[in-house]
């Protein structure tokens, strides 16, 4: 087991919690040191607030943990291709590394559909991998949406 594949596995778990709460399972860590810094999963739902995604809670988490704006050497994992507003954000929060699971190619922002995170007009530019545990983050995902379509 490489340590992406490691790191990616707490943030399944996360996706795991959401997917029990109800939520799209999808889950993220940060990582710092090769310390899990902040973890978190979707609580749209939950909290009735559309910008609750897993990332961006973990990027909030992350930042009070280290009492800082920016999360210059930081790794995130996250189950799910980021979207254009996490996206946005780990741009904004300047994160070293990204290491995602399934891709999104309905609105993945980190090569999929957009490149929010390689692109030349921001002031910073994010280290991407996709496809870590892409099998295993996939089938979460579809699971949830086949037994919500089923429970209509």
């Amino acid at each position: 087991m490489t340590s992406n594949e490691f790191y990616m596995g707490y943030a399944y778990r996360e996706a795991e919690r959401a997917y029990e709460e109800g939520e799209v399972p999808v889950g993220c860590v940060i990582v710092f040191q090769n310390s899990i810094i902040a973890k978190s999963h979707n609580r749209i739902e939950t909290l009735k607030d559309p910008t609750a995604h897993a990332e961006i809670m973990a990027i909030t988490s992350a930042a009070e943990y280290l009492q800082s704006k920016t999360l210059a050497g930081c790794t995130m994992y996250v189950t799910l291709e980021p979207c254009v507003m996490c996206a946005g954000a780990i741009v904004l929060s300047k994160i070293d590394d990204l290491y995602f699971g399934a891709y999104d190619f309905r609105s993945g922002a980190c090569g999929s559909v957009f490149n929010i995170t390689s692109s030349d007009n921001l002031n910073h530019k994010v280290n991407v991998l996709g496809g870590v545990l892409d099998g295993k983050c996939r089938e979460i995902l579809k699971s949830f949406f086949e037994v919500r379509r089923n429970d209509g």
